[in-house]
């Protein structure tokens, strides 16, 4: 019999913590939640202060029996759920499944899965925190209270299978009134002048500046036209050389949101792919001799604050590996939003010892890219500032000044690690400028005038709006994955060239949402919702009175939309031929997996296939079949024959309708950072990238 009986969440996380604590301790996981609202029903008793019904979740059974078990045979049972809300209520379910006491000693909080912070948080176990547990519960009551009520009247007024919450219903309006903005937008027309300027066996570029040294717009042709009159002759004198010394400091270490931001720019990876590979690098990863340890600290944090220890154990390795003027001087003041809650550490690795290239046999390629980014903007963060020298250089030719700008790196510092990623993937380069001195003169060229026009804010990204969401204070770390997901599994979004477009569905029932609910789509209200739940968790708001502030006005909305809303009919799309087994017109549908073909005629007939996007390409393999699109089962879009199984043509590059001029080879269109390239796949004909 083991003295002790320790219920973490995951199967993973248990191995782990097990072998630190040794033979006395047994470790068991609850496999997530083991009680929660019934599905089947509201689950909350309005008229009782919002008294929750909670049931022991289907399929749960089995895993508390065993649970209950070995907590009987145990001295004492701990509870070990993840150090956040989610956790503390999941920790306060299984007390009151197991008949532990909340009061007691018995929860258990770490923020990282190593040996020496797991036994070290056995030493100090605390009663269970009633103050985060309600303010879970305020949260999943109000996501309750809204979905539950609203949702039917959808299925009703609208469609079967629609739902509607409180977080996704924002983002869905904020992508939506983004695509308005787009669609609203009046292109502006500006012009911009470029200049070839050459200082002996130099070549450098400068652009139009002013004139008379006053800044101007060139909005027309017309303006460049008169520039370009002032100019007399090529030589242009150097008026002024500027020259300074710049600092750039390296980002922060990773919160949840920065990390998915960054991981979606620089591995293009999904919010969801990003959270899973994070928390399986947090449970702990099988590193041979060395057994099973966690890679990272927990992933779900809105702070960018470090541990004193692993701030020492940076230094040791920057000192060591590229010297000590690497090393970051003094503390830098941090900025904190007035909605971080500050609970956790930043992501980072458990051990900056552990290099990325230590640990890669052990990992998925997808595991390592993801933990050598983290490593990565952790040890920069503990880096020097990058030294840049600067120079800004006037060239004038009467009234007319043209200005070329550059920089250097004159110390690298943390960008001898890692340089940050921006949404639009254009870092800073250098542009070195030869030497100058002010009255000498340089010669132009060439000089090219540009008509530009304004360009209309860019659709969301994944990565720019979790960033919106989190500037906005809407939703938290644990909750920006799961919103995107729902948002395109219910179909009121789609990803368009990995940006969101809201679909039909989507605006209209943002509309029905937006007149008879507007509460919940207000993104003033919804922050302030969040601010609330931050209040109940610190012990200074009561969550019934919170709920019930809101729910008094909701419900009034809730009668007047039941009374007051019509029918919506969404009417199918034709998809221009008719079903082969009964003949009435297919139509097109949305299915969990997207869109495909259905007979009009159901119930009657249930005849249904997939969409086939042709390329206009024939079968390079059989020259007798056409090219189509298909998705594999990850979503990873490929071509083939339209005549498989017969012929089974595959690539994963779409192929081009023209032959090689070569070899008469088919040519493919290869996605590269630099644009589309065209090639041959049998010789080696290639094209110039079209960006």
């Amino acid at each position: 019999m083991s003295d002790y009986l320790v219920i973490v969440e995951s199967p993973a996380k248990a191995k782990t913590i097990e072998r630190y604590l040794g033979k006395k301790y047994k470790v068991r996981a609850s496999m997530g939640h083991v009680r929660d609202l019934p599905k089947s029903q509201m689950g909350v008793d309005v008229e009782n202060n919002y008294e929750p019904k909670y049931i022991t979740i289907r399929g749960k059974g089995p895993v508390l029996k065993e649970l209950r078990t070995a907590a009987k045979k145990a001295k004492k049972v701990y509870l070990a759920a993840d150090p956040d809300r989610e956790g503390e209520a999941i920790a306060w379910h299984l007390a009151h499944s197991l008949d532990v006491d909340i009061n007691s000693d018995c929860r258990v909080i770490f923020n990282e899965i190593t040996k020496d912070a797991i036994r070290d948080s056995f030493k100090h176990p605390r009663p269970i925190n009633m103050d985060l547990v309600d303010a879970q519960q305020a949260r999943r009551i109000l996501d309750r209270l809204v979905g539950y009520n609203i949702s039917p009247l959808l299925w009703k007024k609208v469609k079967k299978g629609l739902s509607a919450g409180r977080v996704q219903s924002v983002a869905v309006r904020l992508i939506i009134d983004r695509e308005n903005e787009i669609k609203d937008f009046i292109p502006e027309e500006y012009w911009s002048v470029e200049g070839q300027f050459k200082k002996g066996k130099d070549q450098f570029q400068a652009h139009f500046y002013g004139l008379n040294g006053k800044k101007k717009k060139l909005q027309s042709e017309d303006d460049v036209k008169e520039v370009l009159g002032k100019i007399d002759g090529k030589d242009f004198l150097v008026q002024s050389v500027t020259k300074k010394e710049r600092k750039r400091n390296p980002a922060r270490p990773f919160t949840t949101s920065s990390l998915q931001q960054e991981a979606a720019r620089k591995l293009n990876f999904r919010a969801k792919k990003t959270m899973l590979l994070a928390q399986q690098l947090y449970e702990g990863i099988d590193l041979g001799k060395e057994g099973t340890v966690g890679l990272i600290t927990y992933m779900r944090t809105d702070s960018t604050r470090v541990s004193d220890i692993a701030v020492k154990e940076a230094a040791e390795y920057i000192t060591d590996q590229y010297g000590k003027e690497y090393l970051a001087t003094g503390n830098r003041k941090e900025k904190k939003q007035a909605n971080t809650q500050d609970a956790h550490e930043a992501i980072r690795p458990t051990s900056t010892m552990r290099e990325p290239s230590a640990v890669k046999a052990s990992l998925s390629r997808d595991q390592l890219r993801l933990y050598k980014l983290i490593w990565e903007r952790f040890v920069a963060s503990q880096m020097a500032p990058a030294i840049m020298d600067t120079m800004a250089v006037d060239l004038v030719n009467g009234e007319v000044t043209f200005r070329a700008n550059g920089s250097q790196v004159k110390f690298p510092g943390f960008m001898k690690v890692y340089v940050e990623g921006t949404d639009d993937q254009s870092e800073e380069k250098e542009n070195v400028l030869p030497s100058f001195a002010e009255g000498e003169k340089v010669l132009s060229e060439k000089l090219n005038p540009k008509q530009h026009f304004t360009q209309p804010p860019p659709r969301y990204t994944e990565a720019r709006l979790v960033k919106a969401l989190e500037e906005l204070g809407i939703g938290r770390p644990s909750t920006y994955a799961p919103t995107l997901d729902t948002i395109q599994r219910r179909g009121y979004v789609a990803l368009d060239n990995k940006r969101f477009v809201p679909t039909e569905l989507g605006e209209i029932v943002l509309e029905l949402i937006m007149e008879f609910f507007p509460e919940v789509l207000d993104v003033e209200f919804t922050a302030k919702m969040e601010n609330d739940l931050d209040e109940i968790e610190a012990g200074h708001a009561e969550w019934v009175k919170i709920i019930d502030d809101f729910y008094q006005n909701f419900e009034k909305n809730l009668k007047k939309a039941e009374a007051e809303m019509k029918e919506v009919e969404i009417k199918d799309e034709y998809a221009g031929e008719d079903c082969e087994i009964c003949g009435n017109p297919m139509v097109i549908k949305m299915g969990r997996f997207g869109k495909f073909m259905a007979c009009s005629n159901f119930p009657d007939c249930r005849n249904t296939k997939p969409i086939v996007k042709e390329i206009g390409v024939k079968c390079p393999k059989c020259k007798e079949g056409n090219v189509i699109e298909r998705k594999s089962k990850k979503k990873r879009i490929f071509y083939g024959c339209d005549r498989y199984p017969e012929c089974d043509f595959l690539s994963w590059d779409k192929p081009i309708s023209r032959p090689c001029p070569k070899c008469e080879g088919f040519l493919v269109e290869k996605k590269l950072k630099k644009g589309n390239q065209v090639q041959c796949v049998s010789c080696d004909y290639k094209e110039e990238p079209q960006k």
